[in-house]
């Protein structure tokens, strides 16, 4: 699923996200680019309840404790990086290790590990257009 859409509400966002997670087989990195609020976590909602069926309101992003892990067919480790001050940094929290698990790992801020992110990574870059409306780029 490569190429660009735009959305017009956190539903349709969310909805996106689930259409993501039906093309994937685990094994996958998905990297995250986007401003605060444009919608990653969002996105990934979708995903996570995609590939997990856990309920969108038990999402959150894991700001806090970097990374919370969603158990369902294979596992989903969900990652935000926004506080990580260096790509070091998560390598020696053995995070890196994650990225070749069976799983799908989710990578919200990934720019801060844009050198460590594997060659066959998904890039997702988000974009806020202005009100609910979001440009999504995936590569």
């Amino acid at each position: 699923m490569k190429g660009s859409l735009y959305t017009h509400s956190s539903e349709e966002t969310e909805a996106a996200g689930a259409r993501l997670a039906a093309s994937l087989q685990g094994h996958e990195v998905l990297a995250f680019f986007g401003d605060l609020g444009a919608g990653k976590t969002t996105f990934l909602k979708g995903v996570i309840s995609g590939l997990t069926g856990c309920s969108p309101h038990e999402i959150t992003s894991p700001t806090f404790n970097y990374l919370n892990i969603y158990e369902g067919e294979f596992p989903v480790y969900h990652f935000d990086l926004y506080r990580l001050t260096s790509a070091e940094q998560f390598e020696g929290a053995g995070f890196s290790e994650y990225m070749r698990g069976d799983g799908v790992c989710c990578l919200e801020w990934a720019e801060k590990i844009e050198s460590k992110l594997p060659p066959a990574t998904i890039r997702i870059t988000m974009q806020h257009q202005g009100n609910d409306c979001r440009l999504i780029t995936i590569l």
